[in-house]
């Protein structure tokens, strides 16, 4: 069967006529990344991968060289090994304190070592130390990822560059974190892990880039694969970037083919439990119009320049033209300041949505990203619960307090209001657009050209309405089902997909899907068993990437769970690394020389120096470093006395990178992990509010929850299960407003997850009208707000 390979790459990104292969030479020698080569195995919906990198030390002292890089934001990294000198090394993957004690101390004694870590769920940094004179050193990392699959199309993306981020904040004191070009700061505290040095503009190519994908149907029909971007050759099965690309932008196939519903079950290698992937298409229902509150968010930064903030404009303005006259809606532009046509939420007449799309007309890239006070503006307008509440975000993503936000925002979006992202870029921060999507209940899309911007778009125009399935549960038969990724609900064109571990398998094991359309809605799908590795490891992320977001939400007691979850089920997450030790001492010592790889600037962006990224009080990338790829040089010794930084629980006390300096007296502890030995995720400074209240402030607020409680009690119990999960967002903002509330948090945190079909609904309910009427029973009465 001959299938076409079509090409969709835009015009203005074809390779740089200096492109070439080898290293940079530079006035100090050699960069030391050589070689990455990526090799894909895509089966129906899952892809295998492995990454090679190669580097060389050019210098005449040992070396220990740093890439920043990325890695697909759902992928599984379960292997690491070091190839050196004809000898292999296999990584372990251990606690991330831990890891890195262990490779400090095989540098200190002159031994050969690599280590990868993740930093973000896309951003990804391996050191590899000792590297002796000319020799060359290979890593190798193994990694599964879940293909999107929707409208009968499939898509493998894996991103090849770190574009430059918005860093704010302010600077934080002592050594930084990382070999990056930003200072760390309170809101970033690991922005120097993040921030590689950017190559500038014409420089040749300094790595060789060998890519190659290898698609098998499994039995579906392919009917035309589109490579997007990239130029590539096809032999047999098997597609092959041409030489000379660079990597400056993400590689990115989608496929056509037949669609299908299934069930697989992946049994362990030992016992009777395994992992089971099921995958629903949704049913042909029609749709009942609901009143509308859209909020649109519209990036503006300087990062977003060029073709971006072009197809940021139409693709904003398209969102406006769906509109009826039975909606509301609000825009609001944002940089470093947030401007809207007209005030809060207004009808979506003639009149506003042709002032709204002449405000987005005249807007221009420029500034910097402040994107957290723009979320929490939107979600207050979206309040009204008697309507459909929908927030779209347009952006490239490029922020680096990805964690500070998921944790300002992330428990007003367990609710009603549904969250879609739009990601334009061709290196997206897909990887955080996804856990806002995802914390939301809506949709992530990336647009990496204008061409892909239609299809894009009219996704999310459908998914702009109401679901076509609501509440959405699993019922097994002939399993016992458990830790179940999020279901969701069911939306036009794109089939339900979920993970989980189960036991106890039969032979006429089954999942019986069931939720609510206009008329309840069931369909029953039947377990086959395969013996495919990925399912259990792509599982295993999912759920790691959930307590990680629960943890940056607040739960802090769930390090423990994330480590034990980790190295169980061998998947690399931000609490534990690979590190790989070679037993052949080849030095005398640690290595003399430091360098960090500079990556390229990404394709399409404007000159790296004249994008500004930085906050005010930070500190701008020193470009003439960056661009020759070397350490900045490092901060002034601190003043003797300062008290050592404190060890994070789990994790032995660790060795700066270089001489740390004591942080001055009340000063805080960065979260940055390893710096001066705090290797945990410490809280993000700003979650230690100052209470507005004490109890009694909130006792109106809890005697009006008692009483809708009371009146939700006759509904039905999907009914029930949903104002359960909207009443833990609000319990989480009342026990914020008392200054933090351990019953009031703990009981969020459980009912967060009453959706869910594990959750016991009585216990749940039982125990929030205990609460309830114990907290607003158990204080004097308040005065009125106006008289306090």
């Amino acid at each position: 069967m001959t299938v076409p390979i079509t090409p969709i790459r835009p015009d203005e990104v074809l390779p740089v006529p200096d492109a070439g292969f080898g290293a940079l030479e530079t006035e100090k020698g050699n960069l030391p990344l050589e070689s990455v080569d990526v090799r894909a195995s895509i089966s129906a919906l899952t892809a295998g991968v492995e990454v090679v990198q190669g580097f060389r030390n050019p210098h005449d002292v040992p070396l220990e060289a740093t890439y920043v890089f990325p890695l697909p934001p759902r992928a599984a990294v379960t292997a690491f090994r070091m190839e050196a000198d004809g000898h292999v090394v296999e990584g372990v993957l251990k606690e991330r304190g831990q890891a890195r004690a262990d490779y400090t101390q095989a540098l200190r004694e002159g031994r050969r070592a690599a280590i990868a870590e993740e930093d973000r769920p896309d951003v990804f940094a391996i050191r590899v130390g000792n590297i002796v004179p000319g020799e060359r050193v290979t890593v190798h990392l193994d990694l599964s990822q879940p293909l999107p699959y929707e409208d009968g199309a499939a898509e493998f993306r894996f991103p090849l560059v770190v574009a430059p981020r918005y860093i704010p904040g302010a600077p934080l004191d002592g050594a930084a974190a990382g070999a990056g070009v930003e200072p760390d700061t309170d809101a970033v505290p690991d922005a120097s892990r993040i921030t590689p040095p950017v190559l500038l503009p014409g420089f040749p190519s300094p790595v060789r880039l060998g890519l190659s994908a290898t698609v098998d149907p499994a039995g579906l029909d392919i009917t035309e694969i589109q490579s997007s971007l990239h130029d590539v050759d096809r032999e047999g099965d098997t597609l092959t970037v041409r030489p000379g690309e660079r990597l400056d932008r993400d590689f990115v196939l989608r496929f056509r083919y037949a669609e299908s519903t299934s069930l697989t079950l992946t049994p362990d290698a030992e016992g009777e439990e395994g992992t089971f992937a099921l995958t629903v298409l949704p049913p042909e229902v029609e749709r009942r119009r609901t009143p509308r509150d859209v909020v649109l968010l519209l990036d503006r930064s300087g990062s977003m320049s060029g073709w971006k903030m072009v197809a940021a404009r139409r693709a904003a303005a398209r969102i406006v033209d769906t509109l009826t006259a039975g909606d509301r809606f609000a825009v609001i532009s944002f940089d470093h300041v947030a401007e809207q046509p007209f005030p809060g939420l207004a009808e979506a007449t003639d009149r506003t949505r042709y002032r709204a799309i002449e405000h987005l007309a005249r807007l221009e890239a420029r500034g910097g990203t402040e994107m957290l006070q723009p979320l929490e503006t939107a979600l207050a307008l979206l309040a009204d619960d008697g309507r459909d509440r929908v927030l779209v975000m347009v952006t490239d993503g490029q922020v680096g307090n990805e964690d500070q936000i998921i944790e300002r925002v992330g428990a007003r979006l367990t609710g009603d209001v549904r969250v879609h992202t739009v990601g334009i870029d061709q290196a997206v921060n897909a990887g955080f657009l996804g856990r806002l999507a995802l914390l939301g209940g809506g949709r992530c899309e990336l647009v990496e050209s204008e061409d892909r911007l239609d299809a894009a778009m009219e996704h999310i125009h459908r998914r702009i309405g109401a679901p076509l399935v609501t509440d959405v549960t699993l019922h097994p038969e002939g399993l016992t089902v458990s830790d179940v990724t999020h279901v969701g609900s069911l939306f036009p064109g794109v089939p339900l997909t979920a993970h989980g571990r189960y036991r106890a398998a039969s032979a006429q094991a089954s999942i019986s899907v069931r939720g609510h359309a206009a008329a309840p809605w069931s369909q029953t799908v039947t377990a086959r068993e395969t013996a495919n590795p990925a399912v259990r490891s792509i599982w295993a992320r999912a759920e790691l990437r959930r307590l990680e977001d629960r943890y940056t939400i607040g739960e802090h007691t769930l390090e423990k769970r994330i480590v034990e979850t980790s190295l169980a089920f061998g998947v690399l997450c931000r609490f534990t690394a690979f590190v790989a030790v070679d037993a052949r001492v080849v030095g005398d010592g640690p290595p003399v020389h430091e360098v960090i790889q500079p990556v390229e600037t990404p394709a399409g962006w404007e000159t790296a120096s004249s994008v500004h990224l930085t906050a005010a009080g930070g500190a701008m990338p020193m470009m003439a470093q960056a661009s020759l790829g070397f350490s900045a040089p490092p901060p002034p010794p601190a003043a003797p006395g300062g008290p050592p930084p404190m060890p994070a629980p789990m994790s032995p006390p660790m060795p700066a990178p270089r001489s740390a300096p004591a942080p001055k007296p009340g000063s805080r502890l960065r979260r940055a992990f390893g710096a001066g030995g705090a290797d945990r995720m410490m809280p993000h400074p700003g979650r230690e509010q100052a209470p507005q209240t004490d109890l009694s402030g909130i006792v109106p607020l809890l005697q009006g929850e008692l009483t809708r409680l009371a009146r939700a009690k006759g509904r039905p119990d999907d009914e029930r299960r949903r104002y359960l999960a909207d009443l833990a967002s609000r319990l989480r903002v009342a026990a914020q407003m008392v200054g933090g509330h351990h019953e009031l948090t703990a009981l969020a945190s459980e009912l967060e997850w009453a959706e869910r079909a594990d959750f016991d609904l009585a216990r749940g309910w039982a125990k929030t009208e205990e609460l309830l009427t114990r907290l607003a029973g158990g204080a004097p009465e308040p005065k009125p707000f106006w008289k306090r």
